[in-house]
């Protein structure tokens, strides 16, 4: 009989691969303005090239995940990656503006495949319910040690090289490892359903399913203020801290306002590593949803006391810091609860449709903020979007009811 592999090898390749993809995805922001200086256009062209990407992995997420339930998460991944780098590598090459937001296009189309959706199923089905929630806050910890470990690194780069096709091939080769990593989320061959289990579902009937539950619409509207949140923050904050010239010292090194920016992002990063895997493990024993409106309500909270105090390094590494632990805090618990819900059969596709609510926040985060920079030539209205949409999402994740469908419900009756 063959020896049943560990749950935690799909769990460590899986964020793996989200280290590296989001990793290098949330260096982003660190091109704002040095793309937006080389090629004499506004901040408005990378921000619609970056905020379509997210909006292409968002549309495309529910049939990546319907792929990766079908026919293994191991395949779609693998493929994904190899677009993804193809994705990186054309904007490398971008000389202007058409390039650019094709390069964007196609790394989205890559992320989609090779992103949260098919290795969360991936992750879900190989691993025992009790330990799944914090599972999955190990999983998602991995995009954030991406963010500290790669968004630092190019910073560095730019600011050492001062060139952005330099820095921005260092992390399309660095994106190569993702493809082989995907061996190590492959799933097994799923045995027949026991007496008593759930009965099985087409993709049409749980489609059918989901969207006649109210708290699954909710988690949708709630997930669309994260996506504002985090590509607001991940593409501007680095631009922000630079339009106001905040630098510092360390150790008798100044740090330039470009490098403070991508230390910021990292920070964010750093912290969520503790945050996804705290809220993750809370979530294993808390209601889902009450940690989620609390987490969105400590949002609008840190963003507001950001906006009261004195700019400076310090409140910028703060900030940082507390977001950090709020960042993606609402991944382990969002996708927690659509599994919790709805079973693990389709979980990759109804977190894709989650997720692409996420991104459809994330392209008006990313440029909304951007537009509303090159006509008001600042940010101040974004920051208190931001505030109200927080304060939203909290209140609306207060009336999900938390308990599994009726099918399942009546499944787990007659097992027992």
């Amino acid at each position: 009989m063959t020896k049943q592999r560990s749950f935690w090898v799909p769990v460590l390749c899986g964020a793996a691969i989200l280290t590296i993809g989001m990793g290098a995805r949330q260096s982003f922001g660190i091109f704002q303005k040095p793309i937006s200086e080389s090629l004499g256009v506004g901040r408005e062209v990378w921000s619609f090239g970056n905020a379509l990407a997210m909006l292409l992995m968002g549309a495309l997420a529910p049939f990546a995940g319907n792929m990766a339930d079908r026919f293994g998460s191991a395949k779609t991944v693998a493929v994904g990656g190899l677009v993804y780098v193809a994705g990186m590598a054309t904007i490398a090459f971008a000389s202007g503006s058409t390039l650019l937001i094709l390069g964007n296009l196609i790394a989205g189309f890559g992320l989609a495949a090779a992103g949260m959706g098919p290795i969360f199923g991936a992750v879900s089905r190989q691993t025992p319910p009790e330990k799944r929630s914090l599972a999955l806050g190990i999983t998602t910890a991995g995009g954030s040690f991406g963010q500290f470990a790669i968004v630092p690194l190019a910073s560095v780069l730019q600011a050492k090289f001062g060139d952005w096709h330099f820095t921005m091939w260092v992390l399309t080769f660095l994106s190569i490892i993702m493809i082989p990593l995907a061996i190590g989320i492959r799933e097994p061959n799923r045995a027949a359903p026991a007496v008593g289990a759930p009965i099985p579902q087409g993709t049409k009937e749980a489609l059918t399913e989901a969207y006649g539950t109210r708290g699954y619409i909710l988690l949708i509207i709630g997930f669309f203020v994260c996506g504002f949140h985090v590509a607001f923050i991940g593409l501007h904050l680095p631009a922000y801290i630079a339009d106001n010239a905040i630098g510092m010292s360390f150790f008798g090194r100044p740090i330039t306002p470009l490098e403070l920016g991508g230390w910021a992002i990292g920070l964010v990063g750093l912290f969520n590593l503790a945050g996804a895997l705290i809220w993750g493990a809370l979530g294993a024993k808390h209601s889902k949803k009450d940690l989620l409106a609390l987490l969105y309500f400590l949002r609008a909270v840190g963003f507001i006391i950001f906006l009261v105090l004195p700019l400076s390094w310090m409140s910028v590494l703060i900030f940082s810091a507390t977001l950090g632990f709020l960042w993606l805090g609402t991944v382990p618990l969002t996708s927690g609860l659509v599994g919790y819900m709805f079973g693990q059969t389709h979980m990759a596709m109804l977190w894709g449709i989650v997720f692409f609510s996420h991104q459809i926040g994330s392209f008006l985060g990313g440029w909304g903020a951007g537009r509303l920079y090159d006509i008001q030539g600042n940010y101040d209205a974004m920051w208190w979007i931001s505030v109200g949409l927080g304060l939203f999402a909290a209140a609306i994740h207060w009336f999900i009811r938390e308990e599994p469908v009726p099918r399942l419900r009546a499944a787990a009756t007659a097992a027992a």
